[in-house]
């Protein structure tokens, strides 16, 4: 029986966050990396907008919105329900923020007031986090793997600035994140994916042996 695609691109925080939901979900796709000034056209004929990630199931449907192929991966598991109103909140101002603030080349505008502005969002998360390991509680959920690859990023923008903040919960939490099993698996790499490759099945059965599913 063929396995699910998921067309995806390993720096994208979008993508990430798909694949760490299919490993803590207990799924199996084949994965193909892609390169983003060079995409597939078997991926542009499935979805024609040529974001990733997109995930093709064995009958044809398309889901192309991360979120959705998070929901398609945690279908079968008790991860809790996630807070829309904390991942919109990523979705929308925060990365709107960080994007002008990690690409400021690009969109123009002053970097640190954008910097700035990001911070401030990330008050809601650190009081969340403040007594509990993760954003739901005891356990990881959508809402954290949602929501940890932009962390991520906005972290890796510059490092100095973000370990100085006053956010030791957020911090803690994201330190973990990076440091587990499950991000290592998700963070393989891989060659761009051709035509006629031999399938790339993700997760390995060595990361399936290292990542236990999420519970909520």
């Amino acid at each position: 029986m063929s396995l699910p695609i998921l067309y995806s691109f390993r720096r994208c925080p979008y993508a990430m966050r798909a694949r760490l939901a299919i490993l803590a979900g207990g799924a199996r796709v084949e994965l193909r990396e892609i390169v983003l000034r060079d995409k597939p056209a078997a991926m542009l004929a499935a979805s024609p907008k040529g974001t990733v990630p997109v995930l093709v199931l064995p009958d044809g449907t398309v889901i192309d919105e991360s979120l959705d192929i998070m929901r398609w991966a945690f279908a079968d598991d008790d991860a809790g329900a996630p807070d829309l109103a904390l991942i919109a909140a990523n979705d929308g101002a925060f990365k709107h923020h960080l994007d002008r603030y990690k690409y400021a080349d690009r969109h123009g505008g002053d970097p640190i007031e954008h910097r700035d502005a990001a911070t401030r969002l990330l008050d809601p998360i650190e009081t969340r986090l403040t007594g509990n390991r993760y954003l739901g509680g005891g356990c990881a959920t959508i809402t954290d793997l949602a929501i940890m690859p932009f962390v991520r990023q906005f972290a890796a923008t510059d490092r100095h600035y973000f370990d100085a903040l006053p956010l030791p919960a957020l911090h803690t939490w994201l330190a973990a994140h990076l440091a587990s099993d499950a991000f290592a698996a998700a963070m393989l790499r891989l060659p761009p994916w051709r035509p006629g490759d031999a399938p790339a099945r993700f997760p390995s059965h060595k990361a399936l042996d290292l990542v236990p599913p999420a519970s909520g």
